[in-house]
């Protein structure tokens, strides 16, 4: 089995150097032959084309089609991988004190890993802000509004659902889904149903259905599939829409891989004692594969099977620490939303006191926490960061459509962030409750 996972990190790892390299040089072909050249169009049509997209009727777009197709299985299974997990989980600790402790633990966390990333990233990027470098003048880029502009606190709301059906429809409720299969989960405790019981054994059939799925789709296709979807992202990504921003790409990217690599290994060395060189090797299959797909949801079947598996995680604990950590854990998001206010700001003209920094790093606390686990969303709910604190005037919505037009490659960062925090969190819980092999993770 160790063979078996070293082979396909491997694969997933050769497949984002080929994706990015081949990637790199049809970028270097579109900017020589010019995005609208009649060579190029027909580059894109057989190739990268996004055929959903108006006017795309007689497209082929072969990397896009494949890369859909394996994203589109992942998500397939979301709903239900983390309802019923969730739900087995809680319902198979019928200690409600450990059920309890454990929950507190989790968010005490998720809070710890949380407010390191945004002090980081507020304390970075108010001095690169009070500095000048995001004064940067943008010209030709069209405003934009991003789908989401309502009041950050609405994520409260949303936890709970008015209609279950609706919520179990689409992939865009999972916080919701998180409350369903918590609520279940505490339920089956009080009436004591335990791992017997009907609703448990259906749940754990369906996870294993969901597991023999997902092995099947990552293991043939993952590799193939992250060729494509990097390949396309570096291949459309133009460099004319980089360099008005090229502060911003390059703080955001620094940040993140400064705590993807020193502050998570960091934090759980101090908190578990364990060796982070350790982690950092046998987390590495996740990174590449949150970097190459940017959901967090399409990686967390791999998250959990290298948690437990390759770091020695209980399932239990990993059952419900992760799905959770899925919904509410983003670090890397909040990372990302924090600079990008401040490069807005910057943009636009705005001033930023210490007091409006905090107001930014607690709606980005806010905001990042309903974010779905899909890919993009991060740059969509940033527009309600720049509502609540009033950064909506016309050269910052021009700067907000920059954002939207080249946040691809950090949002696919950010989801290796956000995934490996939530790893972080599994270990250190497991580690206090005694249910870590440390054998299986030194292994």
């Amino acid at each position: 089995m160790k063979d078996k996972n070293n082979k396909l990190a491997i694969h997933m790892l050769t497949a984002m150097v080929l994706g990015i390299a081949v990637g790199l040089v049809f970028m270097a072909i579109r900017e020589h032959l010019g995005s609208a050249s009649p060579a190029w169009q027909t580059i894109n049509n057989l190739l990268f084309q996004d055929i959903t997209a108006s006017g795309a009727e007689s497209a082929i777009g072969l990397f896009y089609l494949c890369g859909q197709l394996f994203i589109r299985s992942l998500q397939l299974v979301i709903v239900p991988m983390v309802f019923c997990s969730i739900v087995i989980a809680i319902g198979n600790i019928t200690d409600a004190a450990t059920l309890g402790r454990v929950s507190l633990k989790t968010f005490g966390l998720f809070l710890l890993t949380s407010f390191s990333a945004l002090i980081l990233a507020g304390v970075v990027g108010l001095l690169f802000y009070k500095a000048g470098t995001f004064n940067t003048v943008i010209e030709g880029i069209a405003a934009s509004s991003g789908s989401t502009g309502s009041n950050p606190l609405n994520v409260i709301l949303n936890i709970i659902p008015s209609n279950i059906g609706s919520t179990f429809s689409v992939n865009t409720s999972v916080l919701a889904v998180v409350f369903l299969a918590v609520s279940c989960g505490l339920c089956m405790n009080n009436l004591h149903l335990g791992k017997d019981s009907a609703i448990s054994h259906g749940c754990k059939e369906i996870s294993d259905v969901i597991v023999v799925f997902l092995n099947f789709v990552v293991e043939k296709f993952g590799p193939v599939a992250i060729f494509m979807l990097l390949c396309r992202t570096f291949a459309t990504y133009g460099i004319t829409y980089l360099r008005p921003a090229l502060s911003y790409v390059v703080i955001t990217v620094a940040l993140l891989l400064l705590f993807l690599f020193i502050g998570y290994p960091l934090i759980l060395a101090l908190l578990t004692h364990l060796n982070p060189i350790v982690f950092i090797r046998k987390i590495f299959r996740v990174v590449v594969f949150g970097f190459s797909t940017s959901s967090s949801a399409a990686t967390l079947p791999l998250n959990i099977d290298t948690n437990v598996k390759q770091l020695g995680v209980d399932n239990q604990i990993a059952s419900y620490v992760l799905p959770l950590g899925m919904t509410i854990n983003m670090d890397g998001t909040a990372i990302m939303q924090v600079i990008a206010t401040l490069f807005l700001a910057g943009v636009g003209g705005y001033s930023v006191s210490v007091g409006q920094l905090v107001i930014i790093m607690l709606l980005a606390l806010i905001a990042s926490a309903g974010t779905p686990a899909a890919p993009g969303a991060g740059a969509i709910i940033l527009f309600t960061i720049l509502s609540g604190v009033g950064f909506t005037g016309e050269a910052a919505m021009m700067g907000y459509a920059l954002i939207l037009a080249i946040n691809r490659p950090i949002e696919m960062l950010v989801t290796s962030l956000n995934c490996v925090g939530d790893s972080v969190a599994a270990i250190t819980v497991a580690r206090s409750e005694g249910k870590l092999d440390e054998q299986v993770y030194n292994g």
